[in-house]
């Protein structure tokens, strides 16, 4: 590795696995155990020199301690530090308590080379849609202020924009995205925001900040549907290399999973 790829952050992100007690539970008509496997496996083999690797929710489906041992079990297979958020389906303190180790991290921000990475909770307790609680905007705002000279990505679980699919924008979305877009506004250092949740890959373009929505290692919604629809696309990833000067490079990659 040459020093000029020293200098790039290179990030793998994965979302929304549904992991559950049961390996051989069926979602859908896939095992999502095998399928983040599937993926897990793709990145050791293509991404091996990968420097952070980002879960951003629905880590595990069925809100069980067994659930979070297995994706657990799965991240540690990466040999990189993991930063995680939780994701409507997650329990978070169960999340934090099971997950939690030298290699594995919950919530918070790190600072990293050239570059700030803030995760936020956007889950409600008991709904499927999100809101950014003032104490996370706050949080937000404070981070971004004790570092202007590091370039800052931002991930969440729920979207701050709509998606086109009505059954989604319906509710199922973040309640307050204006909230997010006044703390990202007042700080120029702001360079990308991530997050999953809509099993699809979205991008769109905001004053000087891209924000990206990535496809889960399971199933894929349909783009623009009114009602729910599973699309044909394979479990997938996001990688992202961040540049010391603020440049972003990022890309899908779906796998052929053993499923």
């Amino acid at each position: 590795m040459s020093a000029k790829d020293r200098d790039v952050l290179k990030i793998i992100q994965i979302t929304d696995t549904h992991m559950s007690a049961d390996p051989g539970k069926i979602y859908h008509g896939v095992n999502t155990n095998e399928t983040l496997s599937g993926v897990i496996q793709y990145i050791k083999n293509h991404y091996p020199h990968h420097d952070l690797t980002l879960a951003t929710g629905d880590l595990v489906h069925d809100e069980t301690e067994a659930g979070y041992q297995r994706i657990r079990a799965h991240l540690e297979r990466l040999n990189t530090p993991v930063l995680c958020l939780p994701g409507n389906h997650d329990l978070p303190v169960l999340m934090d308590n099971i997950l939690c180790n030298e290699h594995i991290r919950t919530g918070g921000s790190i600072i990293h080379k050239t570059w700030q990475i803030i995760l936020l909770d956007s889950t409600v307790s008991g709904e499927v849609g999100g809101h950014l609680e003032q104490r996370e905007l706050v949080r937000l705002d404070n981070c971004l202020t004790g570092s202007p000279e590091h370039h800052a990505l931002i991930c969440l679980h729920h979207p701050p924009f709509l998606t086109g699919s009505h059954w989604l924008d319906s509710g199922l979305l973040l309640d307050n995205p204006a909230d997010l877009f006044a703390v990202i506004d007042r700080h120029e250092q702001v360079r990308c925001v991530l997050w999953g949740h809509i099993h699809q890959e979205f991008y769109r373009k905001r004053n000087a900040v891209e924000y990206f929505a990535t496809p889960s290692t399971m199933i894929q919604f349909k783009p623009n549907s009114y009602d729910f629809a599973v699309d044909d696309k394979l479990p997938g990833f996001r990688w992202l290399d961040l540049y010391p000067d603020g440049r972003i490079d990022t890309g899908i990659v779906y796998v052929q999973t053993a499923v």
